[in-house]
C-alpha cells in the first residue's frame, strides 16, 4: 500500500493522545508521509485515531463521507472498536503499509427528525440511534413503522435503532442480541418495554422505520452514537434507515470477531481444547 498522507485524531483533551500523535507524526515523517493532526481529508490514505471507542464514534461520520479507512489505537478503556493495544501501535501501522492489514466495511445508518413541515438534515451513526424518554418518570408510547407497514406501538423508555457493530454496545445492555457484523441488518429493540411481548426485532438493511411520538411526553430524546441530538415532541416523527456511506474499518487479521467478544466482554467462556 503506498501511503503519501495521514490523518491522526487525538482524544479531546488527552495529554497521552497527544504525546503519542506528536511520536506518531515523527514516526511517519521518517518514513517520508505527511500527517496531518485532527483533520479527515479525502486525500489521506488512512486515518489513525488515538483514544476509546468514543472517540471513533465521534469521526466516524466524516470517515464514511470520505471513504477513508480507520485504524483505531485504544487508550480508553473497554476498545471494542479501537481493538490495537497501545504497545502495539507500530506493528499495526507497518502490516497497514504493507498491505497485510484487513479492511472491514461496517454498515451505518442515518436518521433525521420531522417536524410538520421542518426536516432536519440527515445524520450516520456507527453504532445506534437511541430514543430515550429522559428524566420523565413515565414511559412514553413510540409508534414505529417497517416501510408503509406498521409494526408496533412500543409503550417504553424508548427505542435502540443498532447496526450490527452496534448490537454489542446499549442493544445488548437493553437484551438485545449479538450480531455479527457480517450480517447486513438493522436491530430494533425497546428499552424497559410495559409489554413482555415487545421484543427486539432484527430486519433487513434495506429496511426504512418511522417512529412517531404519540404522546405528550416531554424530554424525550434522540442520541446518536451517545451525542444528544435531538428533542422530540407529540406528533413528532423520526426516520431511520441505512447509509449507502459504510466506514472502512481497518482490522487485525489475527483478531477475530469472536475472540475480541472474549477478551472485551469476556463473553464465551474460555476456548477448550479441539
Amino acid at each position: 500500500m503506498q501511503v503519501n498522507k495521514v490523518g491522526i485524531i487525538l482524544k479531546k483533551e488527552s495529554q497521552k493522545a497527544r504525546q503519542i500523535g506528536e511520536e506518531l507524526a515523527s514516526w511517519f515523517s521518517e518514513r517520508s508521509v505527511e500527517t496531518e493532526i485532527d483533520s479527515i481529508s479525502p486525500d489521506q490514505d488512512f486515518v489513525v485515531i488515538l483514544g476509546g471507542d468514543g472517540t471513533l464514534l465521534h469521526v466516524a461520520g466524516e470517515a464514511s463521507r470520505f471513504q477513508v479507512p480507520v485504524v483505531g489505537i485504544n487508550l480508553g478503556n473497554l476498545g471494542f472498536l479501537t481493538e490495537v493495544a497501545e504497545n502495539e501501535r507500530c506493528e499495526a501501522i507497518e502490516a497497514i503499509m504493507q498491505g497485510s492489514a484487513v479492511i472491514e466495511e461496517r454498515a451505518m445508518i442515518k436518521t433525521r427528525l420531522v417536524r410538520g413541515e421542518v426536516i432536519e438534515e440527515w445524520r450516520y451513526a456507527l453504532n445506534d440511534v437511541v430514543i430515550s424518554k429522559g428524566t420523565i418518570d413515565r414511559i412514553v408510547q413510540l409508534s414505529t413503522w417497517f416501510g408503509d407497514e406498521f409494526l408496533a406501538t412500543y409503550k417504553s423508555d424508548g427505542l435502540i435503532f443498532s447496526t450490527p457493530t452496534g448490537s454489542t454496545a446499549y442493544n445488548l445492555s437493553a437484551g438485545g442480541p449479538i450480531v455479527h457484523p457480517a450480517l447486513a441488518s438493522i436491530l430494533l429493540t425497546p428499552i424497559c418495554p410495559f409489554m413482555l411481548e415487545s421484543r427486539p426485532v432484527l430486519l433487513p438493511a434495506n429496511a426504512r422505520f418511522s417512529t412517531r411520538l404519540a404522546d405528550q411526553a416531554t424530554d424525550v430524546k434522540v442520541i446518536i452514537d451517545g451525542q444528544p441530538s435531538w428533542h422530540m415532541r407529540k406528533d413528532d416523527i423520526l426516520e431511520v434507515s441505512s447509509s449507502d456511506r459504510p466506514l472502512k474499518l481497518i482490522c487485525s487479521p489475527r483478531k477475530g470477531y469472536f475472540d475480541i467478544l472474549r477478551k472485551k466482554l469476556n463473553w464465551g467462556g474460555q476456548i477448550p481444547p479441539r
